[in-house]
């Protein structure tokens, strides 16, 4: 592995670490063929790990440490040297980086939506009263209890599969998950419904990769820029600046999607109670946006929601967790 001074030249090897679950070796496969195309002498490997957050199961996020313990391992790894970068789902990265290590590459988006998932339904407006739906996210939980009262929302923690298992096994009636997740295990035809963003709107980061390295690895920086998405990055970044600025954990449903409308950077935010009951929104548009512009629409976003009384629904969530619980998003799935 290379490090240190800047470097042209491209890298003999490149590790990746990866989680284990099915899912994260694809977007870690995803990475690895796209570097062997920009690179094709140098030997891309995955290093496959398992994080707290794979094996804790039995309790919600909330309650265990937050979405940081999907990455803590990963990035263990990159600080002693055993890997040169980690691929993410960006739902998964803390809004505030360790010191140390930044995000190297954004890549293009999927699919950001969340997915109506049913063996014998087609929406959740076809579920009769008291179906059992099942989601790991709060932000998920608060729109179904909003516009969908007379159902039950159970939490559904586990991979992709382990999730789907437990729907065809008759656990649930239905569960919500991720679009891109689907689409990249080639199981689109599992999708009984895509959820437009006017009624479940996504998680900041929703359905795009991100590449964490150390922030002394300019050499890898260089590397890894043709992997970027310029367009991506800049509404993750919008995005990310709304649940940064609002401290978004996984204690706080909290939802923040910005979409390009030619040259414009559209961006929607929200903040809701878990029952439904009180839901906070907030938008914001901006011309040709660069970096700035676009960090500064999220704060825009974030002002009002804050003008609304947002922060008392985060402080009225966040009382009871740990200092310690890193400001994060939500899983891929």
């Amino acid at each position: 592995m290379n490090s240190g001074m800047h470097s042209t030249t491209p890298p003999d090897t490149l590790v990746i670490a990866s989680r284990e679950s099915r899912l994260a070796m694809w977007q870690a496969e995803h990475v690895r063929c796209a570097l062997h195309k920009l690179y094709p002498r140098c030997d891309v490997k995955i290093l496959g790990m398992t994080t707290r957050g794979d094996q804790i199961l039995d309790r919600t996020l909330s309650k265990v440490g937050g979405k940081g313990l999907f990455v803590k391992e990963l990035e263990a790894a990159l600080a002693e040297g055993r890997a040169d970068l980690a691929v993410h789902s960006l739902k998964d990265v803390p809004m505030r980086l360790p010191d140390g290590f930044t995000l190297g590459a954004i890549l293009e988006r999927e699919d950001p939506c969340d997915a109506f998932v049913s063996p014998h339904y087609e929406s959740l407006d076809a579920l009769p009263a008291g179906s059992v739906v099942g989601t790991s996210s709060l932000r998920r939980e608060a729109m179904i209890r909003m516009r969908y009262p007379h159902l039950e929302v159970r939490p559904l923690r586990g991979n992709l599969d382990t999730r789907l298992g437990k729907l065809d096994r008759g656990d649930y009636a239905a569960i919500i998950l991720a679009s891109a997740g689907l689409k990249r295990l080639g199981m689109e035809h599992r999708i009984r419904a895509v959820l437009d963003p006017s009624q479940s709107l996504p998680a900041a980061g929703q359905g795009a990769l991100g590449i964490e390295i150390r922030a002394d690895r300019e050499d890898l920086a260089a590397w890894l820029k043709p992997l970027h998405d310029d367009k991506t990055a800049l509404a993750v970044e919008a995005e990310r600046a709304v649940s940064r600025a609002l401290g978004g954990s996984c204690e706080v449903p909290l939802a923040a999607f910005a979409q390009w409308n030619g040259d414009a950077l559209h961006l929607r935010g929200a903040v809701a109670m878990p029952d439904g009951k009180r839901v906070l929104r907030a938008e914001e548009s901006v011309q040709s946006p660069d970096l700035a512009a676009a960090l500064a629409l999220g704060q825009r976003v974030s002002s009002d929601l804050e003008a609304q009384g947002a922060m008392d629904i985060v402080n009225a969530l966040t009382t009871s967790s740990g200092p310690n619980t890193p400001p994060s998003s939500e899983r891929d799935s």
